[in-house]
C-alpha cells in the first residue's frame, strides 16, 4: 500500500468545478521517490504502531521490464516492431519466416504470428484473388453481349496482355512494389484496353464489310487493303483516347502530399499500359483480324466460289 499510494500515487477524492471532474492524486515529492536509497528509507507503520524503514521488510532494487504489459485472448502478448524499407512486406516476412524458424526455438506455451500491414496484405490478397476473375469475367460477358463472337472476344482481350508489358515495364522502372493500389491501376487500365479494343475491332469490321459491299473481297491482296484501311482510321481517335488517359494520369505522377503515393501507383499502371496498348493494338491487331478473316471467311468463300465455277 506505501509502494502503491506514496510512489506510484494514488486518488484520494474529486475535486467538481461545474459539470466538469476532476481526480486529485497525491504522492511524495519527487526527491523522495528519484532515488533508491530515499526509497529504501520509507517509513512504514507496523501493527503496533511503530514506524520502521521499508527496506527491513522489503527488498528494494532497480530492475528493466516491460513499460506496457499487454493481454490478448488471456495470454501476455509482447510486440516486436520491424521497420521494412526498399523491399516488399510479403517477401520480407517471408524471409523472416524462415530465418526465425531456423534460429529461433520457442519455449512450450510461446507461439509466434506476424501482423501489421502483412497482415492486412494477407486481407487484401484474399479479396483480390475474388475481384480480379470476377472483374474479367464481367468484361468478358459485356464483351460477348456486344460482339456476339466469341473469337471477337478473344482477339478484344488481346490488349490486355499488350497493356500490362508497359505496366510492369513501369512499375520496375518507378521501384514500385506490387501493392492493392497497383493491382486496383491494372483492373482500372483492363477495362480502358478492352473499350479501346472494341473499337479498334469496330474500325476494322466496318472496313472489312465496306470492301465486301463493293464486291473487293476477291484474294488476300483485298483483305490487307480493308484491314490496312480500318487501322489508318483508328490511328486518330485512338491517339486522342491515348492522350486524353496521360494529360489526366500524369499530373499524378508528379503529385505530392497526402495520398499521393496510393494515387501513384494507382495511376503508374495505367500510364505505362496505354502507352504498349497503343503501339501493339495497331500493329499486332491488324495482323491478328487478317488471319483470321482469311482462314475464317475469305478463303473458304474464295474457294466455294472455285468449286461452283468449276
Amino acid at each position: 500500500m506505501v509502494i502503491e499510494s506514496a510512489i506510484g500515487g494514488a486518488n484520494i477524492t474529486t475535486t467538481i468545478e461545474g459539470r466538469e471532474r476532476f481526480p486529485v492524486n497525491v504522492r511524495y515529492q519527487r526527491h523522495y521517490r528519484s532515488d533508491l536509497n530515499t526509497i529504501r528509507r520509507t517509513l512504514i507503520s507496523t501493527p503496533s504502531g511503530t514506524q520502521i524503514p521499508i527496506d527491513q521488510v522489503a527488498d528494494i532494487s532497480l530492475t528493466t521490464g516491460p513499460t506496457v504489459i499487454r493481454t490478448e485472448q488471456a495470454q501476455l502478448l509482447g510486440y516486436v516492431y520491424v521497420d521494412v524499407a526498399d523491399r516488399d512486406i510479403g517477401g520480407y516476412v517471408d524471409d523472416a519466416k524462415r530465418v526465425v524458424a531456423e534460429m529461433v526455438k520457442l519455449p512450450e506455451g510461446y507461439y509466434l504470428e506476424w501482423s501489421g500491414q502483412y497482415e492486412y496484405m494477407l486481407r487484401a490478397k484474399a479479396r483480390l484473388a475474388l475481384v480480379i476473375p470476377v472483374t474479367l469475367l464481367i468484361v468478358i460477358v459485356l464483351l460477348y453481349f456486344n460482339t456476339q463472337n466469341l473469337v471477337k472476344v478473344a482477339i478484344v482481350l488481346l490488349a490486355v496482355p499488350f497493356s500490362l508489358i508497359g505496366a510492369f515495364w513501369l512499375i520496375y522502372l518507378l521501384g514500385y512494389n506490387l501493392s492493392v493500389a497497383v493491382w486496383v491501376g491494372i483492373i482500372a487500365l483492363a477495362g480502358v484496353d478492352a473499350e479501346t479494343g472494341v473499337v479498334m475491332l469496330l474500325y476494322l469490321d466496318q472496313a472489312f464489310a465496306k470492301f465486301k459491299a463493293a464486291g473487293r473481297m476477291n484474294n488476300l491482296q483485298d483483305l490487307h487493303e480493308a484491314v490496312e484501311e480500318g487501322a489508318v482510321k483508328r490511328i486518330r481517335p485512338k491517339m486522342m483516347t491515348v492522350m486524353a488517359i496521360l494529360l489526366g494520369l500524369l499530373p499524378i505522377m508528379w503529385s505530392t502530399g497526402a495520398g499521393a503515393d496510393v494515387m501513384k501507383r494507382i495511376a503508374a499502371p495505367m500510364v505505362g499500359g496505354v502507352i504498349t496498348s497503343f503501339a501493339l493494338e495497331l500493329l499486332i491487331y491488324p495482323v491478328v483480324f487478317t488471319i483470321w478473316k482469311w482462314h475464317g471467311e475469305v478463303k473458304p468463300s474464295l474457294a466455294r466460289v472455285t468449286a461452283l465455277q468449276s
